[in-house]
């Protein structure tokens, strides 16, 4: 069985999206998955906050571009079982480039195919970019599944829907013919506001049991992770934002019929 491909995308930044792909990939790892994160967000947000350096020419943007192997850019980090497809701040240049190419939208699927049935992958997450360009949407192209981080905020609705329709329109067009939603999963949730609670309730209104049930809490330790090249769970692994992405990582794993 192919190893599946998730993306973990929002065009909206600040919601949780890289610190989503990050944490997921070291609850999957603790349970003995081997996991690769693709970054493909210009920020490389991901590569440094798994502790890697933004390395000029050692990220995805050669094997993007059809210039070298993406087995040799693939990164081992500290954490064990996490792999890392790094980024740098020369991917900014892909959204031009890919767009110039035949099958713009179809590069990260060539690039990601031969890993698809590698003996030494279990899963494959990709870190997008916080737009609904190029690169996105060759995230989606090559995805299996699709995770969208949604902040307990007043405008959180707003966006989501775009995002759900170029994900069909991409079926439509035959760009891909496999991706679908996984979930939605609510972040920064503060339960001393009645604002959170009401904003997981009208989310789960719209797009029931599409939404986990797990909800990932505002917390300091959390958003300071990121700064020490660390995972949750390794930073802080009794902090709450640990306890829920772990649990979280359970209903991920049921969805995808992982044992």
């Amino acid at each position: 069985m192919p190893n599946p491909i998730i993306s973990i995308a929002n065009q909206k930044g600040g919601v949780g999206k890289t610190t989503t792909t990050i944490s997921l990939a070291a609850c999957l790892a603790l349970q003995g998955r081997r996991v690769l994160i693709v970054d493909i967000d210009p920020q490389a947000n991901a590569t440094s906050g798994l502790g890697l350096e933004k390395t000029p020419g050692d990220s995805v943007l050669g094997p993007l571009m059809g210039e070298t192997s993406v087995a040799d850019k693939i990164k081992y980090t500290v954490f064990e079982n996490i792999y890392v497809l790094p980024s740098e701040i020369d991917m900014c240049g892909a959204e031009i480039e890919l767009c110039g190419r035949e099958n713009p939208s179809g590069q990260l699927t060539r690039v990601l195919e031969p890993l698809r049935e590698s003996p030494d992958i279990d899963l494959i997450l990709i870190d997008c970019p916080p737009s609904l360009g190029i690169l996105t949407l060759n995230a989606f192209a090559a995805s299996d599944w699709l995770i969208v981080p949604l902040q307990c905020e007043y405008y959180a609705l707003e966006g989501i829907s775009t995002l759900i329709q170029t994900m069909e329109k991409l079926k439509a067009n035959g760009v891909t013919t496999r991706l679908e939603l996984l979930g939605i999963v609510m972040t920064m949730y503060d339960g001393r506001t009645n604002l959170s609670n009401m904003v997981v309730d009208e989310v789960q209104k719209h797009f029931g049991e599409k939404v986990f049930e797990t909800v990932i809490p505002r917390t300091t330790r959390l958003a300071e992770a990121p700064s020490h090249g660390k995972p949750i769970t390794e930073y802080d692994k009794y902090n709450t934002g640990a306890a829920a992405y772990e649990v979280l990582t359970v209903e991920v794993a049921k969805r995808l019929g992982l044992s």
